[in-house]
């Protein structure tokens, strides 16, 4: 029998499933929607709505570059566990997803939950990896850097990724410029990159620090301007001591090699995510009861 999308439309609503699953389920129990639903549960399927809620701060980081290096992928993937991130289902799924988005370069969240991977859409996909391994999965970030001229990358584990795009010097100034974007985690590339309303807010605390020191307003600029240099100096990737060599500032590593960073991206897992603590024994009797 033909299945209309008004039905699909109302399967999907009900389930939360993609809607290629839900016109599989209801061409399997031609066109019952009430017979689409109990299999889909039966199955798992309909379970990935009722994990969308739990926090998922694990998870892992990947980088996908294409073979002329021109471009990269870098995405954060997150699960409730490290104990899921670290297994054959879920890397399978990053791997997918990572390869999806290089080829399909994707403007946006949407279009990426569209892209597909064999016979499901992204976002098909994500639910179905979610009733077999009964955690939420989240697909949390993606973004996508084009070649200045260099483009390099450096990977933590699964847990800190760095892709740098830069004109002049080699693959190995560049790989050197991400690991230390790794290791120290700079706000932005030079003093030029931070935004006004941050410069501001950063010398109005200085001050008002200052002031409270006692001293006349002709000090208190002085010392301000000198601590405005040392804050910058700290959250800039050019004003930073290089990692690998303290003695030099990355901004002089890279004039003496004539390079230029024109972007970097550093995602760690987790950054930002809130994560509830919660007691094992309640977390269990959750399990149990279906939660």
């Amino acid at each position: 029998m033909s299945i209309t999308a008004a039905q699909v439309k109302e399967l999907r609503e009900r389930t939360g499933v993609g809607m290629m699953e839900c016109k599989k389920a209801l061409v399997a129990s031609d066109g019952d929607i009430e017979a689409a639903v109990e299999a889909m549960r039966k199955s798992g399927m309909a379970r990935a709505d009722k994990r969308a809620g739990r926090v998922a701060a694990e998870g892992a980081v990947i980088i996908r570059q294409s073979a002329d290096n021109q471009h990269a992928a870098i995405l954060e993937i997150n699960s409730e566990t490290d104990f899921v991130s670290g297994g054959d289902d879920f890397r399978g799924f990053i791997d997918a997803v990572a390869d999806a988005v290089l080829a399909g370069k994707p403007e946006s969240m949407d279009a990426l939950n569209e892209l597909s991977i064999g016979s499901q859409s992204i976002e098909e996909a994500r639910r179905s990896l979610i009733a077999r391994i009964g955690e939420n999965v989240q697909i949390r970030r993606f973004e996508l850097i084009e070649s200045a001229g260099v483009l390099a990358s450096y990977l933590h584990g699964s847990r800190i990724a760095v892709v740098v795009s830069a004109k002049g010097g080699d693959e190995n100034l560049g790989r050197d410029i991400a690991m230390h974007v790794a290791a120290i985690s700079p706000m932005c590339v030079s003093a030029d990159d931070v935004p006004q309303e941050k410069l501001a807010k950063e010398r109005e605390i200085l001050v008002e620090q200052a002031r409270t020191e006692g001293k006349p307003d002709d000090i208190v600029e002085k010392m301000v301007d000198g601590r405005m240099r040392k804050y910058l100096a700290e959250i800039t990737l050019t004003g930073q001591p290089f990692v690998k060599d303290p003695d030099i500032t990355v901004g002089k590593l890279l004039a003496k090699n004539n390079a230029t960073v024109v972007r970097f991206v550093r995602f760690e897992v987790g950054e930002g995510i809130e994560k509830v603590e919660e007691n094992f024994a309640d977390e269990v009797m959750a399990q149990v009861k279906g939660g």
